[in-house]
């Protein structure tokens, strides 16, 4: 159940927790987006019972993580994702993702789609054998609309995350591109024939803070 954060108790850092039958992994709060629909700013940074706010100096090692991750038991698949861009840390992405391949899971990455553009240059290819399935935040059909919602604080950002997402078929063996349902300006018949003309998979996620709760987005 999400909770609204309180800042005067210190928690222990969370680097990895349990959703149903996959375990999460949350490498940082930081991300390129300032997303209107973000949990985080709407004051909620618990999921579950996992309080997911980190700060920068907290931010887990790779083998925390996979120490973490293992403590959690089996599961159906690891998945980077907490309440930040995992992709802002990618050497320590990269690292955690090696550690768990051993395990013999599946691996999910969910992302803005924009590591390329702000590690200034492809880092897709590293991706391959690494990560199984890529899913990709693509939030609006047009360019317009994204950057009301989802507040890039870099220029060409909408382009660079199509390109990212053209460019994860030829080395992830799953991508999928996402939209949340219920959001004003958002057309998800537009934004499943722009993955369809991709290539790629499309899912509708719907508008839910952390608890499954519906907020207003503002």
């Amino acid at each position: 159940m999400a909770r609204k954060d309180d800042a005067r108790c210190p928690s222990a850092v969370v680097a990895a927790y349990r959703l149903r039958d996959a375990v999460y992994l949350n490498l940082t709060n930081r991300c390129t987006l300032r997303c209107r629909f973000c949990p985080k700013f709407h004051g909620l940074w618990t999921v579950g019972e996992a309080r997911l706010r980190l700060r920068t100096a907290d931010e887990p090692a790779a083998a925390t993580v996979i120490q973490a991750a293992r403590a959690e038991g089996p599961c159906t698949e690891y998945v980077f994702c907490g309440l930040g861009e995992p992709t802002t840390r990618w050497s320590t992405l990269l690292t955690v993702a090696a550690g768990l391949r051993v395990e013999g899971r599946p691996i999910r990455l969910n992302t803005d789609g924009l590591a390329s553009l702000v590690q200034g240059r492809d880092v897709v290819p590293e991706l391959a054998g690494l990560i199984d399935h890529v899913s990709i935040s693509l939030n609006a059909a047009d360019e317009r609309a994204y950057e009301h919602l989802c507040r890039p604080s870099r220029a060409g950002s909408y382009a660079a995350m199509l390109a990212f997402a053209a460019r994860a078929r030829a080395f992830v063996p799953r991508v999928t591109l996402t939209a949340i349902a219920g959001l004003e300006g958002v057309d998800l018949d537009a934004c499943a024939r722009m993955a369809r003309e991709l290539g790629v998979a499309f899912r509708a996620r719907p508008l839910e803070s952390t608890d499954g709760r519906s907020f207003r987005v503002r």
